[in-house]
């Protein structure tokens, strides 16, 4: 449950932008849903920093070697702080250019450019909060995480608010409040990251060997992520050739999608940091235990949260876009949403527990057959351009319903093999 609360806080960062900035208008919204896709996708390419953590921390929990555990989280936090400045630094420069790249109008790509730019500020500070998050999930601990990102949830809200309509500094006020609540969260979670270090005796600095091991296993998890960030972008670039007010509302439906997937995933979490201490202490029983009773909850959340996104299905435009045009697009879409949130309950729960398991490389080249699969049906909706609500509704059914069953087919054969547990602490 603490780890739902925390997942939930972090795309309702987005939601809280999504919603303000909606009522800024059409071509605002459209905007920060290109600048949205374009962030999304490198930080969603480095979550890898918090997935590789977090086995590898709980590992050594279940192996008894609590020291080699915190020292590994914090290894993961210098290469999280290392890769956040590299990208943050090119970010910046080819913020317009990136930006210009779906081919929206000149409005719509110059409100994504001015959002982009400065995130950027803010993006060593997201990479450093997934690698702190990762190392106190392994250390089984959910709480924390749910309490930093509470605060940096209320804070983002109060200075965007501040931001945006009272300085009326509109789309960019938005990106400025998001930038300074994420590294207030960073300075948190390094006060808690700090103590754990010197309860146990770990050492503060990067050590060689681990930072190293961090970036073999993130690689193949790296690969995972492209997959999934591909297709998000094609689906992207799918809304953008069917118009703005098109994109416009796409970007609420994606950005509902990603609360619900968020939400679900927090028994993805849960399976991870269970999966890991299980293999670690050798505890086969327990990880086939683990994995039947996330699936189970996975599937029976999903249904319900479906459920209430089609009951408010014709509610929820108007909580995002003052925009008649725009909010009249969304019902058919959250209604396709809903029903298949079950599926996507089942996939992020395999996906966590097969990551927990370290079984990366399986699921990256499986990633690249998946969006193999998406990719003729996003096309079909480009050439078939179905008018109206059918247009939004069309591409979220190729997204999350015909994308995810591609996924639930690979991950399940998987799982109802054992090759993927493998015992002890790796070296």
């Amino acid at each position: 449950m603490p780890a739902l609360g925390a997942l939930i806080a972090e795309p309702l960062f987005l939601l809280a932008d999504t919603a303000m900035v909606g009522h800024l208008g059409a071509t605002p919204l459209a905007g920060l849903g290109l600048a949205s896709a374009v962030l999304q996708t490198i930080i969603g390419l480095m979550v890898f920093l918090a997935y590789a953590t977090t086995p590898a921390v709980a590992r050594r929990i279940g192996a008894g070697d609590e020291r080699g555990a915190v020292a590994s989280g914090i290894d993961g936090l210098w290469l999280a702080f290392g890769i956040g400045a590299v990208l943050a630094l090119a970010g910046w420069w080819s913020a317009p250019v990136l930006a210009g790249a779906f081919g929206a109008s000149g409005d719509v790509t110059a409100a994504a450019s001015v959002y982009l730019t400065i995130s950027m500020a803010g993006l060593p500070a997201m990479l450093v909060v997934f690698a702190a998050t990762g190392l106190l999930r392994g250390l089984q601990d959910t709480r924390t995480p749910l309490f930093v990102a509470g605060i940096g949830f209320a804070v983002n809200i109060a200075l965007n608010y501040v931001f945006i309509y009272v300085a009326g500094w509109g789309i960019a006020g938005s990106a400025v409040g998001t930038v300074i609540a994420q590294w207030g969260m960073v300075a948190m979670y390094l006060v808690v990251v700090g103590r754990h270090a010197a309860r146990v005796g770990a050492n503060p600095w990067p050590h060689h060997a681990g930072v190293l091991r961090g970036v073999a296993s993130g690689g193949w998890l790296f690969v995972r992520t492209l997959s999934l960030r591909a297709a998000l972008l094609l689906a992207t670039w799918t809304a953008t050739a069917l118009g703005s007010e098109e994109l416009a509302a796409f970007q609420v439906a994606i950005t509902i999608y990603f609360t619900l997937g968020f939400a679900l995933d927090a028994l993805a979490i849960a399976a991870q940091a269970l999966i890991g201490h299980g293999l670690g202490a050798g505890d086969v029983d327990a990880v086939r235990m683990v994995l039947r009773r996330c699936l189970q909850w996975g599937v029976a959340s999903g249904a319900v949260a479906g459920a209430l996104v089609v009951a408010t299905a014709w509610v929820l435009p108007a909580v995002f876009t003052s925009s008649s045009e725009v909010a009249a697009l969304l019902p058919p879409a959250l209604v396709v949403l809903g029903i298949s949130a079950p599926l996507g309950g089942l996939v992020f729960v395999l996906d966590g527990v097969l990551i927990g398991a370290g079984d990366v490389r399986y699921l990256a080249w499986t990633g690249l057959v998946n969006l193999a699969v998406f990719v003729p049906l996003a096309v079909a909706v480009v050439a078939v351009a179905p008018a109206g609500a059918a247009g939004p509704a069309w591409l979220v059914a190729a997204f999350a319903i015909g994308y995810l069953a591609a996924r639930a087919v690979t991950l399940s054969l998987r799982a109802r093999g054992a090759a993927w547990m493998v015992t002890g602490v790796p070296r």
